[in-house]
């Protein structure tokens, strides 16, 4: 109570809600004066109504009151309540489900959000946090990890229409939460509700027809409770939506292809929930982040449940099986220790139900076809076998697009999952096969086979090499009309070209352009130290070493998409022998390691670390020989790739996905 008032006059002074009998005179006196009665005859009707403390029963056309006084019953005109306008719900983008799309659309919005943000940078200070320690909402879990932006995605949810934008963040009303001024006016900022600003009497508003609000608007519901009740699962698709999804792809202007296609399978197929479960606990365990469910569990409930899928045979839905065993193979890729061929079966048996179903025309179908594709000719990269799909024609591959991408956009040329190698990616495929070739031709020289059959094979292994070799020096890759690629890409020698930060939907443009000429390059020095043998210090390998160290360095330093830079940067640092190509590749490695946080990626630098080692070795072998005055042991030509050997010697399987 402010000192010097007295208390009498400020209780007179402040403002009262009348009494009920007043209200309920002032109400009657409305639907009194609304008919056509003479003056005797309303001051009897409100006597009486005000007596028996009752209301009007607005009965149409005639109430009940009026019918037994005698008199016409007109009803007056009511204002109707003044409502804010919301906006309407944003429509279903071109090819995606309506049933799904509801929560599929939440997830476009947080893509968005999340896409530019700085999440991607934590790293080694957030190991050893637990996901058990956390409680609702599972949204805000990574908030401490990353930072999304301006709009975290628990406040996200903020702007959909399902949500009342009048809301008091402290759950009561706008006008509690609002602070009042001295003279007991509404506050001129914050926001007002529809109450607040109709300028409707009480009593109007009393009897106008208005629906009532639905007490689910009056809280923030937990994200993700659609796909899962458990908040530390609910975490887990949060880091998937968030964090996993954006790491393996290339474009997302209209959202994340993940999220739109494959994310809404999971509502009806619980292997394909559990395969992103799987894959986001175990790239979160190799980040030291530890959940209460491990994804060994949620990797071996997805392949049983994939089992009992292909059992069902035609009840099954091929889409979701193919999209279980395709996420199963990112998660192989991921966590594998050991050797073993678990990703080439995952790619034969996805291969299996490809060829045992009609074209997979429904766009999932087709972004899952393409993601197998990569993976196969990346598979048979990495184990130096065959792949198990057929080569696509020359210009069979086009660009796969988000949904709702318009064919304007400067990124229309850029595929989701293969960027800029589009048509590149066909004569990596035949390059892949080469390595199988080669082993026949082996094969019948040592066996003494007919000369016949070693001069046919020899005949075919050599023209292919060919064809391969002059298809790649001539292969460009296709650029956006209002991008302009650096000088100096092809020369070796030349400084790297300073990063240029930009904005804006092509500031990813510079990181995948030089991702598909690391691409080029790596394929060259595989082409020529693989399959055609040559050594460590030939010319060419040293050249097609180096640019591809160049552009691997300039697509991290872009900060751009990262997504299948693995195998360019791993080929070509097993064969840097030179301090500045070290130095290259060891600023690559780490900008990618840190960017992606896989394990496949820890453990292809292990090995590149012992080759170094052995190739250190071996040149201070030779030295020593050279000052002894003898003649340095030559091995010749030699039969295997010198990683390889160092991978099965550590017992270890890449796959450079």
């Amino acid at each position: 109570m402010p000192n010097g008032i007295n208390r009498s006059l400020f209780v007179l002074t402040k403002k009262r809600r009348p009494k009920l009998s007043t209200r309920i005179q002032e109400r009657n006196n409305v639907a009194v004066h609304a008919t056509g009665a003479s003056k005797a005859t309303q001051e009897a009707v409100k006597r009486r109504l005000y007596i028996l403390k009752k209301k009007c029963d607005e009965k149409r056309p005639t109430c009940s009151r009026c019918s037994e006084q005698g008199v016409e019953c007109v009803y007056g005109t009511v204002k109707p309540r003044q409502r804010k306008r919301r906006e309407s719900a944003p429509h279903t983008a071109a090819g995606t489900s309506s049933e799904h799309y509801s929560g599929a659309r939440r997830l476009s919005e947080l893509s968005y959000y999340s896409h530019n943000s700085s999440y991607l940078g934590w790293g080694v200070e957030n190991r050893g946090q637990d996901l058990t320690r956390y409680g609702e909402p599972p949204a805000v879990i990574f908030n401490t990890h990353f930072s999304l932006g301006e709009y975290p995605p628990i406040d996200i949810l903020d702007d959909y229409p399902n949500q009342d934008p009048q809301e008091s963040p402290n759950g009561g009303s706008p006008e509690a939460d609002a602070p009042a001024d001295d003279e007991g006016a509404s506050p001129a900022a914050g926001p007002i509700s529809p109450r607040a600003a109709s300028k409707a009497p009480p009593d109007l508003a009393m009897i106008a027809p208005c629906s009532v609000a639905s007490p689910l608007q009056e809280f923030h519901a937990p994200a993700f409770t659609e796909f899962t009740e458990r908040p530390n699962r609910r975490a887990l698709i949060d880091h998937f939506c968030n964090v996993l999804s954006h790491l393996i792809v290339f474009r997302e202007e209209t959202g994340n292809p993940f999220q739109q296609l494959i994310l809404p399978l999971t509502r009806k197929s619980p292997p394909v929930l559990n395969s992103i479960l799987a894959l986001s606990c175990a790239h979160l365990e190799y980040r030291g982040i530890e959940n209460s469910e491990k994804s060994l569990y949620f990797h071996n409930q997805a392949i049983q449940g994939v089992a009992q899928m292909i059992a069902q045979k035609e009840k099954a839905n091929r889409t979701d099986i193919l999209a279980a065993i395709m996420l199963l193979v990112y998660y192989e890729c991921l966590v594998q220790k050991g050797r073993s061929n678990i990703v080439a079966g995952h790619l034969k048996g996805a291969l299996t139900i490809m060829c045992s179903t009609d074209d997979l025309l429904d766009p999932a179908g087709v972004f899952l076809e393409r993601a197998f594709r990569f993976y196969d000719v990346i598979t048979a990269l990495s184990n130096n076998t065959s792949p198990i799909s057929t080569t696509p024609s020359p210009g069979g591959l086009l660009p796969f697009s988000p949904i709702g991408a318009t064919p304007t956009s400067p990124l229309s040329n850029i595929d989701t999952l293969l960027g800029m190698s589009t048509t590149l990616w066909p004569i990596i495929h035949r390059l892949s096969g080469l390595s199988s070739l080669k082993s026949s031709l082996d094969h019948a020289i040592s066996s003494n086979s007919s000369p016949t059959k070693i001069a046919v094979l020899r005949t075919e292994f050599s023209s292919t090499a060919q064809a391969i070799e002059a298809a790649l020096n001539n292969w460009q890759p296709q650029l956006p009309a209002d991008f302009t690629p650096p000088e100096g890409n092809d020369d070796p020698e030349a400084d790297p070209v300073p990063v240029v930060a930009s904005r804006g939907k092509s500031s990813n443009i510079p990181s995948i352009y030089h991702n598909s000429l690391a691409y080029r390059h790596a394929s060259l020095l595989y082409l020529y130290r693989t399959i055609l043998g040559y050594g460590r210090g030939h010319g060419l390998v040293r050249r097609h070493t180096r640019l591809t160290l160049k552009n691997c360095v300039a697509t991290v330093g872009h900060r751009g998409p990262m997504s299948a830079l693995l195998w360019p940067l791993f080929v070509a640092a097993c064969e840097a022998g030179e301090g500045r190509d070290r130095e290259l590749a060891r600023e690559a490695f780490e900008k990618v390691e840190r960017r992606q946080g896989m394990r496949n990626i820890g453990r292809a630098w292990e090995v590149v670390g012992e080759v170094w080692r052995r190739v250190d070795e071996e040149e201070k072998g030779k030295e020593k020989e050279k000052e002894e005055g003898g003649k340095a042991k030559g091995k010749g030509e030699e039969r295997e790739e010198l990683w390889r050997t160092v991978c099965r010697e550590m017992e270890v399987s890449l796959v450079f996905g």
